[in-house]
């Protein structure tokens, strides 16, 4: 009889074994960084910091970020809001091939300057689904 095996991915089944840097950095202890141990937690922390990094500002890897932060300084219209939203679906779709999304959602407030932006999303095939929360002040 076959065996239903579950959809994981293989580094999260080496227990104790850190896949990636987590971007909170403030490792507990004696640790300078906070360590992601499953892939999920690391694919989020790799979509805030690409989301939260400029074109250019990481060495050797000039086309690296979203740009994202621009979008503060813009005027709070339905076309600008159009553009992020724009601008979040193909980076996502032209950088991260294993995430699909499922929802993008915007929340502005004029009076402080302020965009929240909320991405649902899945990471394929195995059916992960998780959110992430960004805010641009």
């Amino acid at each position: 009889m076959p065996q239903q095996i579950p959809s994981q991915f293989p580094v999260d089944l080496q227990a104790g074994t850190a896949v990636g840097v987590s971007i909170n950095f403030n490792g507990g202890g004696d640790a300078v960084f906070s360590q992601n141990y499953s892939t999920a937690d690391q694919i989020k922390s790799n979509l805030i910091n690409y989301f939260l990094t400029y074109k250019g500002e990481r060495p050797l890897q000039p086309n690296f970020g979203a740009n994202m932060r621009d979008f503060v300084f813009e005027q709070i219209t339905t076309p600008n809001n159009d553009l992020l939203l724009d601008r979040i679906k193909s980076e996502l779709q032209n950088n991260f091939p294993a995430v699909s999304l499922q929802d993008v959602q915007l929340f502005t407030s004029e009076d402080y300057n302020t965009i929240q932006v909320v991405i649902k999303y899945n990471i394929n095939p195995f059916g992960i689904q998780d959110q992430l929360n960004l805010t641009f002040q």
